[in-house]
């Protein structure tokens, strides 16, 4: 994943500026864009702040479109079924 894409598109979807969102994570402007142009990365500890400045966790950072169509599958699934998915994925590791 590319941290800094991740950070621009959810930003973007939140209609902020960079400059706002550095305001509200408590992180510098020109440190935020380096993320975002991938000139830098970010620790866990200010990627956390800039979740903090998108209102989401961390978790919720790095799940995916796919990450969620998988979730909904599996919510949809029976015990039994669960069950089974599982062992099926216990055999492949």
């Amino acid at each position: 994943m590319d941290v800094g894409k991740r950070i621009t598109q959810l930003r973007e979807e939140l209609h902020l500026t960079t400059n706002k969102l550095a305001n509200i994570s408590g992180v510098t402007q020109s440190y935020l864009r380096d993320i975002e142009l991938g000139k830098k990365q970010p620790t866990v500890e200010y990627l956390s702040y800039i979740c903090y400045g998108l209102n989401i966790t961390l978790s919720d950072f790095f799940k995916t479109e796919t990450d969620d169509a998988l979730e909904k599958a599996i919510a949809r699934l029976n015990e039994d079924q669960k069950k089974r998915l599982t062992a099926f994925i216990n055999s492949m590791l």
